[in-house]
């Protein structure tokens, strides 16, 4: 990983590149459904925020930070809504 500012750290991987930001309890104040399990991340639980180099950022997700740790291991889950 290569650390860049503001806390963001760009990552290559099988999937690409990446930038992404972790994300303490006490920054977390909304509620998420991460891409890896298509579980919720709840208010308050840290996680990693992850998004490509390019674009404009609207393809940020919030992921558990252990489902990115394994996203390479397990394709995406479709959400249960």
């Amino acid at each position: 990983m290569l650390r860049i500012t503001g806390g963001q750290r760009r990552e290559s991987g099988p999937d690409g590149e990446w930038v992404m930001r972790s994300i303490p309890g006490s920054a977390a104040v909304k509620a998420y459904r991460c891409p890896g399990c298509a579980q919720e991340i709840p208010a308050g639980m840290p996680h990693v925020v992850a998004w490509r180099p390019y674009g404009d950022g609207d393809d940020r997700r919030h992921w558990h930070s252990s489902c990115w740790e394994r996203r390479s291991r397990r394709a995406p889950r479709a959400p249960r809504y």
